[in-house]
């Protein structure tokens, strides 16, 4: 499999969850593990460039897929503008939802480049702050979308790599190339 650019190719047991190769076989320690059942969202990734719960999918499930973590949205230490959009929003207190925050926030403006704060809030349901610090990541999510939106047409975000686009996705690099470095996701 390709996680954030990179080929891998490993021996896994087949029941060795995704986020468990990713941190203990990869080191992508920015892949968090929260509930480990799926329902609080914190070990979000990309799959072939849609947000997936590494908790709840298996790793030979991926075998063959570009898997991006939090680690892999960040080029040339530049965050990506969903991790700018939430470090200068303070969208984070503990920082331990963060991660999955942005990833599955990610996901929710390719397929919503507009969206409203119910929007935002129900494309975020199934990703948990438990400090509950929701207002500032609605607040970041409309900040990234408000900044993609206002880019020129050829340089609008598809915020996702090039390399984990969905099928018929336009592949399009919404990094800029001036964005600041840090919310990274290591832990």
């Amino acid at each position: 499999m390709k996680v954030d650019g990179s080929s891998f190719t490993d021996e896994v047991e087949p029941r060795t969850l995704l986020v468990h190769y990713l941190r203990e076989q990869l080191g992508k320690t920015g892949t968090v593990i929260g509930c480990d059942t799926g329902n609080c969202g914190a070990c979000t990734v990309h799959l072939d460039g849609r947000s997936v719960k590494s908790c709840s999918l298996l790793a030979v499930q991926a075998d063959g897929h570009a898997v991006t973590t939090i680690e892999g949205l960040s080029t040339n230490g530049q965050l990506h503008p969903m991790q700018q959009a939430f470090h200068e929003n303070h969208a984070l207190q503990c920082g331990y939802c963060t991660p999955g925050m942005i990833m599955q926030s990610i996901d929710l403006i390719v397929d919503n480049p507009d969206p409203s704060d119910e929007d935002i809030r129900l494309g975020l349901e199934g990703n948990l702050c438990r400090c509950t610090g929701y207002q500032n990541i609605v607040k970041a999510v409309r900040a990234a979308a408000h900044q993609a939106n206002a880019r020129p047409a050829d340089a609008q975000a598809n915020t996702r790599p090039a390399d984990a686009q969905p099928a018929g996705a336009q592949a399009v690099d919404a990094r800029p190339a001036d964005a600041p470095a840090a919310v990274g996701g290591v832990g």
